[in-house]
């Protein structure tokens, strides 16, 4: 019997309906020497690099990946060079044992596969990615070994023996200032992240070197290592670019750049901080062209939605938003105002500082080095006719009196404040100063938000809940025959999450617990008529997130909620 000849890439997008036979052989005919097809058929138009590789998952069963969300490692990258990744185009992603783990947009390539095995020894497997998102690993990750290899950095660590050994080996550049390797290692370190979906670059000094960790899905992770001494011209190079005084290296500083990233444009809040082993950077990310607006985007219930909506589509009262730091307070805001934005509306922003540019609303910073203080801004916009004002935070008495005579004068008035719920919000404003009258009579409504990981679809795998984690679920009154666990797959880079979404608490301040904050009544019986008239807690919110599958009993509990 005639050995039976393999699929080519050609004959299975004709199957799959992609192309066909006709738009196959004009692109045979019109292709470059050494082009391969699927990457003639993408230049003339005939199919997009996208098509060709959910063709090829469907028709051989093999797994698409991000590469935009894996992290490779060192011994991974050395496997092979970058001449031959850029070559082949193919990237290295992970091993496992003795198989090598490629992603490749054509793995019907038997002669680049049977090549890598020959270089690597190994046994060869292969995941899907499109081409776009390959070139763009391969210039991540071999870029920012060149990048360290042109600053006279060795990467392997077993070298790595005291500062002394670097300050030899770390020469100054000779090209010109815009090719600098500091310069082309901070521009790494950004696209790095915004890849990653990181929203933290930390630049974190120890003894003699210093770690480069990003905060994804509001874990902090490291990527990098590198020596000390590169250090003070790497934080020089950021301040040039926020901004800020090169030469102060005692005092903490602030800063901000805007950038564009291999076409996107990028907001980053810089802060430094001197310690004892050197000088701290924090970069807060800010991905403008990440999609994030709209209330239906938060990650709420429609019952939570519909519970919101009325709280912002009031035309006067309070509306905070509470929680920790990093809970996404200010995402939450940012929805109510890309919500109640319209040609109709003056809508008038005081923050500190302003996060994200929208179109439409007026938008104000506030200054402390000139007394321009929240309290002192919303002074002046209540005389610029506002029919909602939306104030970053309120951190004083002062900004605290000025919202409720705000709402008191018919005014919808958006912020945050940092209590742990939604109720507890309440006796924080009494706490700070402000009548209890005035609480009742100015308050619509708060929302509690806490931020949870998402569980990795890909990776995830369904088990009945533990005796521990049935009598959590039994206090609460909840039924849930089985439960999300995190595994780790190449998807989610090994971390069994993928993304976040939030958990809400939402108090609706109706006349029954108007009147009651105006008695001023314990904190324990207004939460009982909250319950009553229809709040769910934080951690009821997050028991319906692991019912749905949304993510696991461990991320709840994370959160300590009662």
């Amino acid at each position: 019997m005639a050995k039976k000849s393999p699929k080519r890439l050609g004959d299975v997008l004709v199957d799959e309906g992609v192309v066909t036979e006709e738009e196959i052989e004009e692109a045979l005919r019109k292709r470059d020497r050494g082009e391969k097809i699927g990457e003639a058929l993408i230049r003339f138009g005939y199919c997009s690099d996208s098509q060709i590789v959910d063709a090829l998952s469907d028709s051989l069963g093999i797994k698409r990946v991000n590469l935009g969300m894996i992290f490779v490692d060192d011994h991974v990258l050395k496997l092979l060079d970058e001449d031959f990744v850029t070559k082949a185009k193919i990237m290295p992603v992970n091993i496992s044992g003795r198989r090598l783990v490629i992603a490749t947009n054509d793995p019907l390539d038997f002669p680049t596969i049977e090549n890598v095995r020959l270089k690597t020894g190994m046994n060869v497997e292969t995941v899907l990615a499109t081409q776009n998102d390959i070139e763009t690993a391969i210039a991540r990750y071999y870029g920012f070994t060149k990048t360290l290899k042109s600053l006279g950095i060795e990467v392997d660590k077993e070298k790595k023996e005291d500062e002394k050994f670097y300050e030899e080996m770390v020469k100054e550049p000779e090209q010109d200032a815009s090719d600098s390797p500091i310069i082309q290692l901070v521009n790494q370190i950004l696209l790095t992240a915004v890849k990653s979906e990181a929203s933290d670059i930390h630049i974190d000094p120890t003894d003699i070197e210093f770690k480069i960790r990003y905060r994804i899905d509001g874990v902090l992770t490291t990527e990098r290592l590198l020596p000390k001494v590169v250090l003070p011209k790497l934080i020089s190079r950021i301040k040039v670019m926020s901004h800020m005084d090169i030469t102060d290296t005692r005092n903490p500083q602030d800063g901000r750049i805007k950038t564009v990233l291999e076409g996107r444009p990028v907001d980053l809040r810089i802060s430094t901080l001197p310690t004892v082993r050197g000088e701290k950077c924090v970069m807060r990310v800010l991905d403008l062209t990440r999609d994030s607006k709209g209330i239906d985007r938060l990650g709420m219930t429609q019952t939570e939605q519909r519970r919101f909506m009325r709280l912002i589509k009031r035309p006067n009262g309070i509306v905070l938003v509470s929680g920790p730091t990093g809970s996404g307070k200010t995402t939450s805001l940012y929805a109510c105002l890309d919500q109640l934005n319209s040609p109709e509306d003056n809508l008038i922003t005081v923050e500190d500082p302003v996060e994200i540019e929208l179109e439409g609303i007026n938008q104000v910073n506030v200054n402390p080095d000139i007394n321009f203080t929240f309290a002192n801004a919303l002074r002046s916009i209540l005389r610029q006719d506002p029919d909602t004002i939306m104030i970053g935070e309120i951190r004083d008495v002062d900004t605290a009196q000025i919202s409720v005579k705000a709402a008191l004068t018919g005014h919808l008035v958006l912020s945050t404040i940092h209590t742990n719920s939604a109720v507890k919000t309440i006796g924080r404003l009494i706490d700070m100063g402000i009548d209890p009258f005035l609480v009742a009579s100015s308050l619509s409504g708060v929302v509690a938000q806490r931020l949870v990981r998402r569980v990795c679809k890909v990776c995830a795998k369904s088990e009945e809940p533990t005796e521990n984690e049935k009598e959590i679920f039994k206090k609460h009154n909840v039924e849930i025959p089985t439960v999300k666990r995190a595994v780790g797959c190449s998807s989610c880079n090994n971390k069994g999450y993928r993304g976040r979404t939030a958990v809400f608490e939402i108090l609706d301040v109706n006349d029954q617990i108007a009147k009651m904050i105006s008695n001023n009544e314990k904190e324990y019986l207004i939460l009982e008529q909250a319950r009553k008239d229809g709040t769910r807690l934080l951690v009821e919110a997050g028991l319906d997130k692991i019912k749905d599958g949304v993510t696991t009993v461990e991320e709840i509990l994370k959160l300590g909620l009662d």
